[in-house]
């Protein structure tokens, strides 16, 4: 059974992400998880993908029920399927082509978060900001930009191609790094406000959109999460984790490219970040500089449960082993735990709601395979019989929902089932508890 689109209704098809799919769900146990993976790691293909081909490949990647690219959640979205470029040409050539929209992106502007594809213009035309009629929004988030970096030396590692890596590229990165540098803020304010006229504080910035006071100290700061929910203190702990990453990597490609100077900027700037985290200890979430800290964690990605997956520290590192106990616990306050499961949720859409990349990421971190079998349980029952993955559902009550087409979290589901199919196959051949 799929709940798939007709296969001429599909906006892209891959041959080796079919065959993958066929072969994998051969091999599990459980028809209701083999259900799920089978539609949800083609939803971003099947439903999302706009690409157009020629001598610079282009595809614009919208969330799903929202028609708009965010950096980050398109960056994750096609994740799963560099693993497959190599054998399927179209495939990298429409991979290709998210890397030159994410360049044309930020080139654009590189303090926003979401693109429309055109100049459509946006229901958040009105917030005070530089709003020009290519963006769907302009709230600064860190992680943004960290994911442009991450797919580009993706691209690169899976595929060994540097076509897209042009002059265009080269400057955007360069304003990548101009960007950051900006968010130091160690000369003044630097150039971005934001301000929305909104019923919740997460919504928008204090202080005449300038965000919460910071003590300049070689983080960069971050107006919002990567839920598009305002910091509460500017420095957001795993986004300059994940920064300190993205920028060795962009040294990385930089370097092989070449581009020495490039290289050397990225590798500056990862060495000033990375010495002014902080080091023992449960990691905090956000900081400000001034020794004020808040201790919690949001199901979105990066969140500090991620901070191995997205190769920032291994999952042995004591920090890490402390932090991951914190995240996991009651001490969290946005951790719950109903009669429908147990997992991470975040300010976005509110107590009591969980969110399945939190489930995904926690199985996707894990070494026990106790741990992963219950987190693959629970997954299993989320879906309110939809067959796909959800933004969050109810702690008490899988059937409460929010976002009923959200391609993030089909991708990064059917990321763990591909880990865990080549990694812990045998946890594929458990058939789980039922409902």
């Amino acid at each position: 059974m799929t709940e798939r689109r007709a296969p001429a209704e599909r906006c892209f098809t891959s041959p080796a992400v079919e065959a993958a799919i066929a072969r994998i769900t051969a091999e599990m146990a459980d028809t209701q998880l083999a259900r799920l993976f089978a539609n949800a790691l083609p939803n971003t293909l099947d439903t999302t993908v706009d690409f157009s081909d020629g001598s610079r490949p282009d595809t614009f990647v919208i969330t799903g029920d929202i028609d708009a690219m965010w950096l980050r959640d398109s960056t994750a979205q096609v994740w799963p399927y560099l693993a497959f470029a190599r054998a399927d040409a179209r495939l990298q050539r429409m991979l290709a082509g998210v890397v030159n929209r994410q360049v044309r992106c930020v080139l654009i502007d590189p303090y926003a978060n979401a693109f429309n594809k055109g100049h459509e213009g946006s229901q958040w035309s009105t917030d005070q900001t530089t709003m020009r009629d290519e963006l769907h929004e302009r709230k600064w988030e860190l992680d943004s930009l960290c994911a442009v970096l991450r797919l580009s030396h993706g691209y690169w590692q899976a595929t060994g191609d540097t076509s897209p890596f042009d002059t265009d590229w080269a400057r955007a990165m360069a304003l990548v790094l101009q960007t950051m540098r900006e968010q130091q803020r160690r000369d003044g304010a630097g150039p971005y406000r934001f301000q929305r006229l909104a019923l919740s504080p997460t919504d928008t910035l204090p202080f005449d959109g300038e965000g919460w006071p910071a003590r300049p100290n070689g983080l960069i700061r971050s107006g919002f999460r990567p839920s598009d929910d305002a910091c509460q203190y500017p420095y957001l702990i795993p986004a300059n984790f994940l920064a300190v990453t993205s920028l060795r990597q962009l040294d990385m490609l930089a370097t092989a490219l070449g581009q020495s100077s490039l290289a050397a900027d990225a590798r500056a700037l990862a060495r000033e970040v990375e010495a002014a985290l902080p080091t023992a200890g449960v990691l905090p979430y956000e900081t400000d500089g001034y020794g004020n800290a808040l201790f919690m964690d949001d199901a979105n990605v990066p969140s500090l449960l991620a901070l191995p997956y997205l190769g920032c520290m291994p999952a042995d590192d004591p920090r890490y082993l402390a932090t991951r106990n914190f995240v996991l616990s009651a001490d969290n306050p946005f951790f719950f735990e109903g009669r429908a499961a147990r997992g991470i949720g975040g300010p976005h859409c509110g107590l009591g709601m969980i969110w399945p990349l939190a489930l995904t990421m926690q199985a996707m971190t894990s070494t026990d395979d106790t741990e992963i079998l219950k987190c693959l349980t629970m997954l299993k029952h989320s879906d309110a019989g939809t067959g796909f993955m959800h933004e969050s559902f109810h702690q008490d009550d899988a059937s409460r929902y929010t976002r009923p087409w959200f391609a993030w979290a089909n991708s990064l589901f059917g990321e763990l089932i591909l880990q865990l199919a080549a990694e812990r196959p045998q946890l594929l051949r458990e058939r789980l508890p039922p409902a």
